[in-house]
């Protein structure tokens, strides 16, 4: 049954339409456009991945709030910066809203992703819900560095608790990361030969991170107007 308004309503965006007819145009796809940037999480506005991801310092000159967000995450948790960093570049390359490609069935229908792992810290729905009831809240984001970097320091503090991993053993903090601190437990990483060059590679840029960052980590402290040294100074 079409109600009065209805038909109301259709002519005045009929006349309207007919009066201002690119007006019209431009207004709707305006609004379908701003719809579309909303339900892609906004990934236009990320800020790009840092262009020398091998030297913690140029990547935070690039983006020193990120700088500020690990810090937090470190006083907060334990987990040192430079490991914060590893971690992240190792899952994402700095990538806001990466995920797990899509399999693809007879080349090009898309099928399901292997994993719901999204964002800087590749978190999965499960986890990440978790964090989000124990430590984090409802307006966290995985396409947040903010959000990341707390996310990771909860993580391994975790790990530190279950599997009495130390927080500065980056690579054991990784296998843990990625296999669960009962998979760590069960030494599930030992039969993946993947997992434990990742977990390498994050060791080595943790350290090489942390050396470059014991040389520049000055820039980015007391950089902000109501900082006032010594206080500031870690």
């Amino acid at each position: 049954m079409r109600h009065p308004v209805d038909g109301i309503t259709e002519h005045f965006s009929a006349d309207f339409s007919s009066c201002f007819p690119a007006a019209f145009t431009k207004l709707r796809l305006w609004v379908t456009l701003s719809l579309l940037t909303l339900l892609s999480g906004c990934a236009t506005f990320a800020p790009n991945p840092p262009q020398d991801q091998s030297n913690i310092c140029e990547i935070f000159r690039e983006q020193p709030s990120w700088y500020d967000y690990a810090q937090e995450s470190e006083e907060k948790w334990g987990t040192p910066i430079a490991t914060q960093m590893a971690f992240i570049q190792q899952e994402s390359s700095f990538r806001s809203h990466i995920r797990p490609d899509r399999k693809y069935y007879l080349g090009f229908i898309p099928g399901p992703r292997p994993s719901s792992a999204k964002g800087y810290a590749q978190a999965q729905d499960p986890v990440w819900e978790e964090y989000e009831d124990q430590a984090g809240s409802l307006f966290a984001r995985r396409t947040h560095m903010k959000h990341a970097t707390d996310f990771i320091g909860w993580y391994n503090r975790r790990s530190q608790q279950q599997a009495g991993i130390s927080l500065t053993n980056p690579e054991h903090l990784y296998y843990a990361y990625h296999e669960g601190a009962g998979g760590y437990q069960r030494g599930s990483y030992r039969g993946k030969p993947q997992v434990l060059s990742a977990g390498r590679q994050v060791a080595a840029r943790a350290n090489r991170y942390q050396a470059q960052l014991n040389a520049c980590e000055a820039e980015f402290q007391c950089r902000k107007f109501y900082q006032v040294w010594p206080f500031c100074r870690s």
